[in-house]
């Protein structure tokens, strides 16, 4: 896949759920960190469905089946259905029922979304390696996963047995911080075996092909707070995206981007569903965002004047992804994030 190289944040002067007719919202991180809603995400996103933007929740969780995660979102303030949410554990069914026979035994490693996932693809969840599945699958299953589940793994993938992951985040954000995610136990697996699974969640194919084949979006946003899976997953879709400061995602992270953990907008909080996105522009040698400009330097990004934190952060990826082209800015940003508080 050929793509233009991002390098300046684009603008927007309709309010993007306006622009866009679906919003394709990550979980952790965008409307809620460690089952607490996110400040200023409930609102901003009853605003928005109010004015006809489709609210779709596409979560690399596969912990929770759809009605459980739907119920939680709706208790927040959101009505929404299960057939609103589409996770990492749909996806991989989906990929494991295209290759094994109907009916086919899978060993689970992970929770209850998985067992509901592949039911729903006339699959049978079993417990253990002895049982003859036909193929392993691996999610998150929160932090009291027992470790005998990964032995389980291993033995049926050592008997050529094909090991499919729903996702493979390292981390994952909680109340109290950043967490071990479904990739960490990935990790477990591959040491020990030295095999490779097929991975169906963000930002891979498998996990937008099945976004678009339950929402019917036709003019979808993502929006993400993590560069490698959300961005990354717009960008192999060929999707835009919006990235939201409210989880793992820091300034610098930000500024460094390759091409492909480049959003098109960049705000901090849902409300920038709500709004346009300023536009930024050049100026002499660098690039203007309100009342901010930004330049590489020789060996930092200068951020002079003065506005809204927000576009000095816009400005100051133009002059990054703009020094680095296809490449990733390694020009000290941290004076200049100080500036806006970042």
């Amino acid at each position: 896949m050929s793509q233009t190289v991002r390098t300046v944040p684009a603008g927007s002067e309709r309010a993007l759920s306006e622009a866009y007719d679906t919003a394709l919202l990550d979980l952790d991180g965008v409307v809620y960190t460690g089952g607490a809603a996110i400040e200023h995400a409930v609102p901003s996103l009853l605003t928005a469905r109010e004015g006809g933007m489709h609210l779709a929740y596409v979560t690399n969780n596969a912990l929770r089946p759809p009605e459980t995660v739907a119920a939680h979102i709706t208790e927040l303030g959101v009505p929404t259905e299960p057939a609103d949410v589409i996770n990492s554990a749909q996806a991989v069914a989906r990929l494991i029922a295209e290759q094994v026979p109907a009916g086919s035994r899978v060993l689970v490693i992970g929770g209850e979304g998985l067992r509901v996932a592949l039911r729903e693809r006339g699959l049978e969840p079993v417990e253990s390696a002895d049982d003859e599945p036909a193929a392993v699958v691996q999610g998150f299953g929160g932090p009291e996963l027992p470790w005998g589940r990964f032995a389980e793994a291993c033995y049926a993938i050592a008997r050529g047995v094909p090991w499919f992951a729903s996702n493979t985040d390292l981390t994952i954000p909680s109340a109290r911080g950043i967490a071990p995610g479904n990739g960490a136990a990935v990790e477990v697996v591959r040491i020990a075996t030295g095999a490779e699974p097929q991975v169906a969640g963000k930002p891979l194919p498998p996990m937008h092909r099945e976004t678009i084949l339950r929402t019917g979006a036709e003019r979808p946003l993502v929006v993400g707070d993590r560069l490698d899976t959300d961005i990354e997953g717009a960008f192999n879709g060929e999707v835009d995206s919006l990235l939201v400061l409210t989880g793992v995602t820091d300034g610098a992270q930000l500024l460094a981007a390759p091409p492909e953990h480049r959003p098109t907008y960049v705000d901090a909080d849902l409300r920038g569903l709500l709004t346009g996105q300023p536009g930024v522009s050049a100026d002499g040698d660098g690039f203007r965002c309100g009342g901010f400009v930004a330049r590489a330097g020789a060996e930092a990004l200068v951020l002079d004047g003065e506005g809204v934190p927000m576009d000095g952060l816009r400005a100051l990826c133009a002059a990054a992804w703009t020094a680095a082209g296809s490449g990733m800015c390694e020009l000290d940003a941290g004076k200049a994030l100080a500036r806006i508080g970042l």
